[in-house]
């Protein structure tokens, strides 16, 4: 799994602007499901929210992971969101998020979820990811980054 092959731009989302780590839930929950791609924002960032709860999905150096498993759900969805200004996310490093993956998996495919995880942590981490992605603010440029450099 690559992020080549989960990236899609109706899910990529520049220039939020959220006040804390609940805010930027509720907000990419609202966007998921905006976009078509799951039923109730409410439900979503329940999900979310409850697993955040069990302890950080922030991984350092400006970049949170939030996910969650749903029912129903036809495959794994990838919601990428940059903050203008980062927030506290309660990560190990303390620096505040500014990059933002969002993974939602259907709850019969943990496979997919965990190669999900893996293939963004791999990617976060090599060759100045984020330093690009966050010199970008159109989502078919953040798209193009990852078609070229998601393998």
């Amino acid at each position: 799994m690559s992020l080549r092959s989960l990236a899609d731009p109706a899910l990529i989302f520049p220039a939020l602007r959220c006040s804390d780590a609940a805010d930027l839930l509720r907000l990419m929950a609202r966007k998921i499901v905006e976009g078509g791609h799951f039923g109730d924002s409410s439900q979503l960032y329940d999900k979310l929210w409850e697993r955040e709860k069990l302890g950080t999905t922030a991984i350092g150096a400006g970049v949170a992971i939030p996910h969650c498993k749903m029912a129903n759900l036809g495959r794994v969805l990838l919601a990428i969101g940059l903050l203008e200004a980062g927030i506290d996310f309660a990560a190990v490093d303390e620096q505040p998020v500014r990059v933002v993956f969002c993974i939602v998996s259907p709850d019969e495919s943990p496979a997919a979820h965990l190669q999900c995880l893996a293939a963004i942590s791999r990617w976060v981490t090599e060759d100045r990811h984020i330093e690009k992605l966050l010199a970008l603010d159109d989502p078919e440029a953040i798209y193009r980054l990852l078609q070229e450099e998601g393998a």
